[in-house]
Order: C-alpha cells, then structure tokens, then sequence
C-alpha cells in the first residue's frame, strides 16, 4: 500500500529535499485516490481536471506506507493527519480503520479527515487509536453548500451534531471562507459549531486549475481577518455571536462589549491569526505560496510587529466598507464580483492553486 504525503510532510520525514522556512508540525497523509464525489473547489473532486497529486495548493507525492509509517517516530512532527479520498467501498473503509490502527502505534495522535457515512465508522477510527475525527462542511450556507458540495447543509449538520453528542470533545469539522457565503453566515455557524463542541479548522479559498472554481476569487485579507477575529472570540468563551453586528452581511462590529481599545488588547499575542484545527496542526503554505508575505493563516507564532499590524488591519476594515468574496459560485456559470486575495493574481494560471479541507504543507 501507498500513501501521498504532503511535500513539507516528504520533508520532514526525510523522503525528499526541499527548503521550507516553516516545516509542518503535522505530519499530513492522503489515503485513496479520486474522490467519488464533485466538491467544486477540489482538486480530487470525481469531475476535477486537476493533477492527481494535488490537494488544495499542495502536492502530494506517494510512498509506500510502511516507509512513511517508519519515519514518524523521532520525525519531531507532533501529530499525524489522515486526509481520506472518500471510500467506495467497506472493504476500503477496513483497510482505513488498520491503517489508523498502524499509524496510533506510533505513539503520536491521529486525526482523520473524512465524510463518515454513519457513527459506526467513526467509532471504529475512534476505536483504532485515533483521537479525533473531522467531518468537513466546507461551506457555510444552504445555498453555497447545495452548488459546490451538492446535497444539503441541513442533513450535513444534523450528521455533524449526532457524532458530537455521541464523542465529546473528539470531532471537528472545516469551513472554508470565500466560497460565496456571507460574513454573517459563516460567523453564526462558527459561534452554533462552538457551542456544540465541535472543533473548527478555518480556511481560506484559494482557486485550483482545473476545478470547477479555477476562476473565482478568493476572499480580501480583511474579510478573512474580521472572521477570524470572530472565530478567535467564539472559541475562547470570550463572545456569543448575537453580540456582533453586521450590515448586508459584512462583519461591521464585536459588540458594546468589545471596544477598540479592548479587542486590541485581546488580540495583541496574534494567536487569532494563526491556523485552526487540531492541536499542533500548523499548515504551512495551504492557502498561500511560500514567499507570500502576508497569509491568511500564519503557520508560525507573530512576532510584535506582525501581530500589531494585523489588529490594526482588523481594526481599520471595520471603519471602511469594502468589496466581498464574490457570489457563489464565479467561475460556474455565476456571476459575481469580489476582491482577490492578499496582493497576488490566482486562477487557472496559478502554478498550484486551492482549497481543499485536510492540511497541507
């Protein structure tokens, strides 16, 4: 059996050379190959034009298993990741469960990235020695769900609650931002998801060549920040979402209880800035190319200066009014404007684009 690794991951591992300023503190894995579903934002997706060894902006080049598996002691990765191409079969799922069972006797812990067609599945992970299971939603309302991912957001988050209720502490699902959605929407989600107990992983949308999205724009900087800044404050305990306002769907402000002078304090470590998922999970370069000089998500702590400089982009973006994220879904045949992302030009002349929802690196 193979495995795809991401290449920071290669690295890390010592299966390839490569100069990475912020190694991954995750070792990320891909088990399967082809998804048989048609997410439009994914370089796996059934219909996806995309190379085989792409998910999201990171490539992923195959090992044999037991080779990969050897290397994860004493690799100074933190955790290991499983991101899983859909199983066709239950025969597959079987495999995925000894893999998960192989992978634990690492003495690191394992999380798996996965759409779990019933709780039994997710308790035979659980079982197998992983310590959490994600179940990705990527978007974040109705109407962008049913066009990007096909189905209902409804019966997703039905499915997303029962496996909360029945492991505590153990799930965790993705949103991706700028998929077409409103501010609002992703927020009340966020602050609805928290208070399940389910563990948010936050990215941004980064267009793929070769998918359905290559040509819609990812999110602005300051669209992504205000979210985050959202996000940071839910998942503290610090705010409820009723307490924001919003005008048209845009972020415009935290509340009466969080003033400037108090959001600045709260947000000075940076630490709302940084990647969102599972414990030591850092995704370098998953939204962003390296040399980038602003992320969406930063893979390393912020030093003072970066960290000011973020608040500050947070609050000013409050004060002004600015373009959104495009409507769902450009690029498909729907029209929709939007700002581009921080400072660069993507779409199908992208060397790499995406967003998919495992890590990358």
């Amino acid at each position: 059996m193979r495995l795809r690794v991401s290449l920071g991951t290669a690295q890390v591992l010592g299966l390839r050379s490569i100069r990475q300023p912020h190694p991954p503190t995750t070792a990320y894995l891909m088990w399967g190959e082809k998804c048989r579903r048609d997410c439009a934002f994914c370089a796996q997706a059934r219909g996806s034009d995309s190379r085989a060894d792409l998910l999201s902006r990171v490539t992923w080049p195959a090992f044999p298993a037991a080779e990969v598996i050897s290397r994860l002691s004493g690799s100074g990765v933190r955790r290991v990741c499983v991101q899983v191409v859909e199983p066709g079969s239950p025969r597959e799922m079987a495999d995925l469960v000894l893999l998960v069972g192989e992978l634990a006797a690492s003495g690191l812990p394992v999380c798996v990235s996965c759409f779990l067609p019933s709780l039994k599945v997710a308790e035979a992970l659980l079982r197998a020695g992983a310590d959490g299971v994600t179940l990705p939603l990527d978007a974040a309302s109705p109407g962008v769900y049913q066009l990007v991912k096909g189905g209902s957001l409804a019966a997703a988050l039905a499915h997303l609650e029962r496996a909360a209720r029945a492991f505590p502490g153990r799930v965790g699902t993705h949103l991706i931002a700028g998929l077409g959605e409103s501010e609002e929407e992703m927020v009340l989600l966020i602050g609805r998801l928290v208070q399940l107990g389910v563990r948010v992983g936050l990215f941004a949308f980064t267009p793929v060549a070769g998918t359905r999205m290559a040509h819609h724009p990812p999110p602005s900087l300051e669209s992504y920040r205000r979210v985050q800044a959202a996000h940071y404050l839910l998942r503290r305990g610090l705010a409820r979402a009723e307490e924001f306002t919003f005008e048209g769907g845009r972020l415009t402000g935290f509340g009466s209880r969080f003033p400037p002078a108090r959001l600045r304090a709260l947000l000075a470590d940076g630490e709302a800035f940084r990647t969102t998922g599972c414990p030591d999970c850092n995704r370098p370069y998953y939204n962003e190319r390296p040399g980038q000089p602003v992320p969406y998500n930063y893979p390393h702590p912020l030093d003072p200066g970066q960290a000011e400089g973020e608040v500050q982009r947070l609050l000013s973006s409050l004060e002004a009014p600015e373009g959104g994220a495009g409507s769902p879904v450009q690029g498909m045949g729907v029209g929709g404007g939007g700002t581009g992302g921080p400072g660069r030009r993507m779409g199908s002349g992208s060397v790499m684009g995406g967003s998919g929802t495992c890590a990358g690196g």
